[in-house]
């Protein structure tokens, strides 16, 4: 049976009719959706697009296995739901709890707050925001419970736990109607470098030796609104993860191109205090993940 990821690409696949736009929706490469829907093909025996068309066209197999896709989907979902109603039930959340987050997973944990606060009205949350290396420390002291944060190569120091919530893939930024291709824009353009003092600025350095890309960098920032900002006003180029809520694709003034490597991707999760787990830090995780769907 396929897994629900794929099937939510394929889904995907259909609405957008092409690889690239819903390599975007479910934030992953284009590469990885290709493999998806080729491992998708192999499983049930038959071709699902029409392979004389330029776009992503479902043939008649396709058009068949869409509404099944969909009521599976739809099945999970509410399968979730019901599972997390009956435990908080039984279990109804109370009592303080403090959580962090990085800027760009700030407004859906705030959403995630507010519809707990307003199921639970014993249940205390404070919410702060710092970067993912304040965070961490914060959690680690005691400080904080739980924070969404960015995740670095170490594993989690004793005590902590670690949930994975999304993954980014990292993309090229370039300002519209630029027409060269990835490397040459990273040869030629100023570049708009992330800090290299926090894990995502670790990251970019990390792909731009993959891609052995020697960049002239422009200037340093962290904060990737601010460099996105700049790529509009066609200052340079950046290396950012794409944002999990983001619309670049649909942005007029920017021009977004995919990574040749699949596993460059920025890995987002819960990083938590292990005696603070129970029901909430899970209804925190469950209903950040919804925010996010």
């Amino acid at each position: 049976m396929p897994s629900l990821r794929t099937l939510k690409s394929f889904i995907a696949v259909a609405r957008q009719g092409s690889f690239a736009a819903a390599a975007s929706e479910v934030a992953l490469t284009q590469a990885a959706v290709s493999l998806q829907m080729r491992n998708l093909e192999q499983e049930l025996k038959r071709e699902l697009f029409d392979r004389s068309s330029r776009v992503a066209q479902l043939n008649a197999a396709g058009q068949a296995l869409l509404p099944w896709a969909e009521r599976m989907l739809a099945l999970d979902a509410e399968l979730h739901e019901e599972l997390r109603s009956a435990a908080l039930r039984v279990n109804p959340l109370r009592g303080a709890y403090r959580i962090g987050a990085v800027v760009s997973a700030v407004a859906p944990l705030a959403h995630a707050v507010v519809a707990l606060k307003q199921r639970h009205v014993g249940l205390e949350l404070k919410l702060v925001s710092a970067r993912s290396g304040e965070l961490a420390a914060m959690v680690e002291a005691g400080q904080l419970d739980a924070a969404v944060l960015v995740r670095d190569s170490r594993r989690p120091p004793a005590g902590l736990g670690w949930t994975a919530l999304y993954e980014e893939p990292l993309v090229l930024l370039a300002p519209s109607g630029s027409r060269a291709g990835l490397s040459r824009l990273l040869e030629s353009e100023p570049f708009l470098r992330f800090d290299r003092g926090e894990r995502t600025g670790a990251l970019v350095e990390r792909a731009l030796r993959q891609l052995k890309a020697p960049v002239h960098d422009f200037l340093e920032l962290n904060s990737i609104e601010a460099l996105v900002e700049l790529v509009r006003q066609r200052v340079g180029v950046a290396l950012l993860p794409r944002l999990r809520r983001a619309r670049w694709e649909q942005d007029l003034t920017l021009r977004v191109l995919p990574l040749p490597s699949p596993e460059l991707t920025r890995s987002v999760g819960l990083l938590f205090r292990r005696e603070a787990r129970g029901p909430l830090t899970e209804a925190i995780a469950q209903e950040f993940a919804q925010q996010q769907a």
